[in-house]
């Protein structure tokens, strides 16, 4: 008995709501501009036709703090600047729904189940990780992910494993695809050409950084899912209720599999076919693939047998289902609506880049890295950060004694598996559409980052010295 309680009566700390940890983080950055002064560095276009900063020509500019009435206007126009995304997961988790729904992925389940037994299901973690990699490596898919995350939750949980572990096989695939990026178009190849270093250069270095990144982060999720599959009251979401997202093995052994759900799937991998091409041949993005995912959904309520008004109330459910990341974007993108009002993401960027001229060379690749990683939480577009910090990060290299290349690597490191970290980025929505807290999802999490984050810094090491 401890002030008339006892220690079962206490409260347990736990992280604020994802919303309220959200505007935590707003009104910080509200007060931030209050406290560090206003810059911007100037900015040119260059040959390629993008919009980069001038190394040097930081400079001091009019303060611009953001008063309080200000702060809750920048959350509204937050969400109206992310509609874009926000629509895209609206429209394409609501037709992944449908397909669902259908049994087509109980079916699957139940054939993968039979050919594999044991723990030899744990091979379907870095099988499907590596397949997610390979795709956001290439063709920069990221969020075009985010309708498969409660398909990866619905297997993992029927394979005997938990929510957390179909999570992890999106947002990890995805997350590593982006840091050993090889021909990304949208962090690779934007960062190449403002480093102004050849397109291939260090193609096959950076598949052995993919490689490595993958043997780390597929061993420990394997750990953890394995721990689950032996004991699922080790399971960090264990008790939660996943609904419609969850698959018993028991139901899904019985699951047919018949012409129906066959036909479905052959749909859904003909959708990724055509948005894989679309994206890497016409730069398609969030309008065109909302279409291709739309169609996925009415031509699979169809084969389903469900008449026009069945197809729109499946719509529905998933639009009320995915409410809530969809308003977590909005949100998040208001940390980042109060920043630029403010002016002083430049500032950080500059006081941030100061520092790294202190290190030896041989150091300098895992200080970029350390900086890119803390960037990322500021600007966690791939192609704006590229646009912001690697004007300054290329002639730093030079007067550092590293390749522009290494500089790059740096940057794509820190900005892939961070998105899966930081609460602007990533990692809320893909937590809401995985029906994890994102404090549970962080406890997972947390320990994978720094073996990966450690194997970066390894790898920045071993690039700086063989002169990449």
């Amino acid at each position: 008995m401890a002030n008339g309680k006892t220690l079962a009566d206490k409260k347990k700390f736990g992280l604020p709501h994802i919303y309220a940890l959200l505007f935590i983080i707003i009104a910080v950055c509200t007060i931030a501009t209050w406290i560090l002064p206003a810059g911007e560095f100037e900015r040119v276009v260059n040959e390629a036709g993008r919009t980069v900063v001038v190394p040097g020509t930081f400079h001091v500019v009019e303060r611009t703090p953001v008063g309080l009435f200000e702060m809750f206007k920048q959350i509204y126009t937050g969400t109206c600047n992310a509609a874009d995304v926000t629509m895209f997961v609206f429209i394409s988790y609501a037709s992944i729904n449908i397909i669902i729904s259908s049994g087509a992925f109980n079916g699957l389940v139940a054939v993968l189940l039979k050919l594999l037994k044991g723990k030899a299901r744990l091979a379907i973690i870095p099988i499907f990780m590596a397949l997610v990699g390979t795709a956001s490596s290439t063709i920069g898919l990221f969020e075009e992910w985010f309708p498969f995350v409660p398909v990866f939750v619905g297997i993992s949980i029927a394979m005997g494993y938990d929510a957390v572990v179909g999570m992890a096989i999106v947002a990890l695939g995805a997350g590593m695809g982006y840091s050993g990026a090889t021909i990304n178009p949208f962090t690779v190849g934007v960062a190449k050409g403002i480093a102004e270093v050849a397109p291939g250069s260090g193609f096959f270095f950076r598949i052995l950084c993919h490689a490595c990144m993958l043997v780390v982060a597929s061993i420990l999720t394997m750990r953890y899912a394995s721990k689950v599959a032996a004991d699922p009251t080790k399971s960090l979401v264990y008790g939660d209720d996943f609904g419609d997202l969850a698959m018993s093995e028991e139901s899904v052994h019985n699951a047919p599999f018949g012409i129906r759900e066959a036909l479905i799937l052959i749909i859904l991998g003909a959708g990724i076919g055509v948005v894989v091409y679309g994206c890497g041949t016409y730069g398609w993005y969030f309008t065109e693939l909302s279409a291709v995912f739309m169609i996925m959904g009415i031509l699979s309520g169809i084969i389903m047998g469900l008449n026009i008004n069945e197809i729109a109330k499946k719509f529905e459910q998933g639009f009320i289902a995915v409410a809530m990341p969809c308003m977590m974007i909005g949100i998040a993108r208001g940390i980042l609506m109060i920043l630029q009002a403010g002016t002083i993401i430049d500032t950080v960027v500059y006081y941030m880049s100061l520092p790294l001229a202190a290190f030896p060379a041989w150091f300098c690749g895992v200080a970029m890295l350390v900086m890119q990683t803390l960037l990322n939480f500021l600007i966690p577009s791939g192609s704006g950060q590229a646009a912001t910090s690697m004007p300054i990060m290329a002639p730093l290299a030079d007067l550092l004694g590293v390749t522009r290349d290494t500089a790059v690597l740096a940057f794509q490191f820190g900005d892939g598996l961070s998105n899966c970290l930081w609460p602007t980025a990533s990692v809320a929505i893909i937590a809401g559409l995985a029906g994890v807290k994102v404090e549970k999802w962080w406890k997972f999490f947390i320990p994978v980052f720094m073996g990966v984050f450690v194997t970066q810094a390894l790898l920045m090491v071993l690039a700086v010295t063989i002169g990449l």
